[in-house]
């Protein structure tokens, strides 16, 4: 890796880092516009003014925007999350309850869509022109275009209400029987998948055919190679790189989706928690779940550029 290289990666990370600052602002300004006084909330519509007084002072809300937004931005610096307006427990302790369920499951996504969408795709730029490429890319641009709260609900109409196969709820509950686990999970992560596994196929599948117009793997070919040891021995690891972007790109879509299904499926996850909290107007949970969010959109967007960077040829040069 020489010095360009590192310059293009040092931008990123210095773009990503300003982007992530601006998101904040944007976060905390947007939330403090929402309907509603937190306070009054709180207290109920019996509380008098001045009840609703004192406790938009404690909270700190009596405060200029301006000022509580340099507040808040200083405590997250610093690691101080504040707390919950609903509960009066920290804010860092009740994400930490939330945020492995959704690791979780953003966990088992990955490991099921990334190897189904490198097979299809892989499969599909060998057979390109066949039947099976066609209905591919008929398929894939049909599921993408099909928002996930339906596909979940088709999903639960026919597996949970029809079928009685699966769970119409996903509570993400740790089960001693491995069958009973895996049914917990097979809704949202099915769900999840179709658009993933339908993106990154389409990716893998154009960048695989870039690497078989190649002449060097036609001369691989003339040799006597079999197109599917020449595809994973020489046309792959050339593709690492599109690829691997690709399945960046694809995988930071999760924490859109992840809202959405988190809350079709009661899954108890950090998504959910948002929800809740924008229903409740618990202030600091909210700004905290989107910083969440936006972080790790900003990290997957980040480590895309990187690799694009990588193992782009000319710059390597």
């Amino acid at each position: 890796m020489n010095r360009f290289m590192l310059t293009l990666i040092a931008r990123r990370i210095g773009a990503g880092i300003l982007t992530l600052f601006i998101v904040s602002a944007v976060v905390f300004f947007i939330t403090s516009l929402l309907p509603g006084d937190a306070a009054q909330m709180i207290l109920g519509q019996s509380a008098t003014p001045e009840t609703v007084a004192a406790l938009r002072q404690q909270l700190g809300l009596d405060h200029p925007l301006l000022v509580r937004y340099v507040q808040w931005l200083a405590g997250m610096l610093r690691g101080d999350f504040g707390t919950s307006f609903a509960s009066h427990l920290p804010v860092a302790q009740l994400v930490a309850q939330r945020i492995f369920a959704t690791g979780q499951l953003a966990a088992i996504t990955t490991l099921v869509s990334v190897p189904m969408a490198l097979v299809i795709g892989i499969t599909a730029a060998m057979k390109r022109g066949s039947l099976f490429d066609r209905a591919l890319m008929i398929g894939t641009m049909a599921v993408v275009a099909v928002p996930e709260f339906l596909v979940a609900t088709i999903a639960v109409m026919i597996f949970a209400v029809n079928l009685h196969w699966l769970p119409a709820m996903s509570l993400g509950s740790p089960s001693p029987d491995l069958i009973t686990y895996l049914k917990s999970y097979a809704l949202p992560v099915l769900t999840l998948c179709c658009v993933l596994v339908a993106q990154m196929a389409r990716m893998t599948r154009a960048a695989i055919i870039n690497q078989m117009a190649c002449p060097y793997l036609e001369m691989t070919l003339l040799k006597g190679v079999s197109p599917l040891r020449a595809v994973l021995r020489h046309a792959l690891p050339n593709a690492v790189g599109p690829i691997a972007n690709a399945i960046s790109l694809s995988l930071s879509y999760l924490f859109g989706g992840v809202i959405i299904i988190e809350s079709i499926f009661s899954y108890p996850g950090l998504a959910s928690q948002m929800v809740d909290a924008v229903s409740n107007r618990d202030l600091p949970v909210v700004q905290l779940c989107v910083m969440l969010f936006a972080t790790c959109y900003l990290v997957l967007l980040l480590l895309a550029d990187t690799l694009t960077i990588m193992f782009n040829p000319t710059w390597r040069g």
